[in-house]
């Protein structure tokens, strides 16, 4: 073969619901790990791909390329691992959960900390550094308190996300906005519509919620057995052990390469942990590519102040690998276009248009694995559609975004899934049905579209 011919609606759709079908069989009916679940589903895209006539050398290529693209997001996979090795060796992890533990009580810790991931998110316009910090912070000082991780890991991921979606210094927000051709204010303007009033009803859902957690003698008993813990293994002066997280914040809100902010939070971290902590420049070294869990006494503790490592990412890095090779052939052969294609004939009203982008947004970050080369995809194909319709760009990407930024979160074999997964050590489904904010968001966007509320026409911006 040659040749390759063009993918229709019908192959593509046949491609993609036996890619869904392998991986929920090899999940959820052969207890397979994801990896090898998906390691089949390549297979058969790839011999769906080889049936339009590509050669092998081509989609092992399209396989190459896709990772390459990827290579950025590795590089970060990395440097989180060596991040939370270092700020735990460094006290810095133990200082915030000392702390925390004396002002954050279980009644209001899932919206106060649901806002402070939030704005931390926003300042910076990372969701991974904030999952990696205060995400990690937070899962501890939930530990240490008895209450539901699953929630926490939900909140966690919700705030975080949130400032992933509407930072000006995002790299979704900004990417989102420029496929679209949308200017980047104008943009964020658009997102606030459907974002705020959603934000708003997830704080109310998570005050609601915290209510219901209760603070027995035990977990007080508890918390004051942690910190006495903490106290006897570190030296908590917060003014010194807060310095890595500052450092890397200030990086980040100054647009330096998150490479660049978080290796010089490990640096500053190493110092604090030889220098402050007492530590062995060779246990460091160590513990920077596998730690071991601390000698507190206190079990949940010394496996919080045990995780990170560059080995610690490699679950994650072997999935991301496999997943993106699987979505570089989906793309590279045509199926997701002459999917996306197939469905866009079949819209009638802008409802629908919204509905629709945001609900392929989502099949095709599952299908592709990651955020960035699914919201140009979409974009793409659907710039044209809100043209016809009279509809401005701020709203489709609005939609991209909503549709694929918080989505990919809640998808187990994303790149982004497996981050959070890994960094929080926690199932991607255990705490997904928690992530009110990336559950909700979507949906209020489009009860939003079919009521007629915030859509925004050409003329409406032009005159703004």
């Amino acid at each position: 073969m040659n040749e390759s011919k063009q993918a229709v609606f019908a192959h593509a759709f046949l491609v993609f619901l036996g890619l869904l079908g392998l991986i929920a069989t090899g999940m959820f009916v052969l207890d397979q790990m994801l990896h090898m679940a998906l390691f089949v589903a390549v297979i058969w895209v790839a011999f769906n791909a080889w049936l339009l006539g590509y050669r092998y050398e081509t989609i092992r290529n399209m396989m190459n390329s896709a990772i390459n693209r990827a290579l950025p997001a590795f590089y970060i996979f990395l440097l989180i691992g060596l991040v939370i090795a270092a700020l735990m060796k460094s006290g810095t992890v133990a200082s915030l959960v000392y702390y925390g533990l004396d002002w954050l009580s279980p009644q209001w810790f899932l919206p106060i900390g649901f806002i402070l991931c939030a704005l931390m998110s926003v300042i910076t316009g990372t969701s991974w550094g904030t999952v990696g910090t205060l995400g990690v912070v937070f899962m501890g000082i939930g530990t240490a308190l008895d209450l539901p991780l699953p929630w926490i890991a939900g909140m966690v991921i919700s705030g975080a996300t949130f400032g992933d979606k509407m930072s000006p210094i995002s790299d979704t927000t900004n990417l989102a906005a420029m496929s679209s051709e949308t200017d980047l204010y104008a943009h964020i303007r658009s997102m606030m519509m459907t974002t705020i009033p959603t934000f708003m009803l997830v704080v109310m859902i998570f005050a609601f919620v915290g209510f219901g957690f209760e603070t027995s003698e035990q977990s007080v008993n508890q918390v004051e057995k942690i910190q006495n813990a903490l106290a006897g293994e570190f030296n908590l002066n917060p003014m010194i052990t807060i310095w890595p997280v500052i450092v890397m914040g200030v990086l980040s809100y100054k647009k330096m390469a998150p490479e660049i902010s978080m290796t010089a939070c490990v640096v500053i971290a190493a110092i604090i942990a030889l220098i402050f902590q007492g530590e062995n420049i060779t246990a460091l070294t160590h513990a920077l590519f596998s730690n071991s869990n601390a000698n507190t006494g206190i079990e949940n503790i010394d496996k919080l102040l045990g995780r990170g490592g560059l080995y610690s990412m490699a679950w994650t890095l072997l999935l991301a690998i496999i997943a993106i090779a699987l979505g570089g052939i989906l793309q590279g052969a045509g199926f997701v276009k002459a999917l996306l294609s197939g469905v866009i004939k079949r819209i009638k009203t802008v409802g629908g248009l919204i509905a629709t982008t945001i609900g392929t947004g989502f099949v095709t970050v599952a299908a592709l694995s990651e955020a960035y080369i699914t919201i140009i995809l979409n974009s793409e194909l659907f710039k044209k559609v809100y043209k016809d319709k009279g509809i401005d760009s701020s709203v489709l990407s609005r939609s991209v975004e909503e549709g694929i930024t918080l989505l990919v979160a809640i998808i187990p074999w994303s790149v982004a899934g497996a981050f959070y997964s890994a960094t929080l050590d926690i199932s991607v489904l255990e705490y997904a049905p928690f992530a009110l904010l990336n559950l909700l968001n979507p949906i209020v966007a489009i009860v939003f579209a079919y009521l007629g509320i915030a859509i925004i026409k050409d003329n409406e911006v032009s005159s703004s």
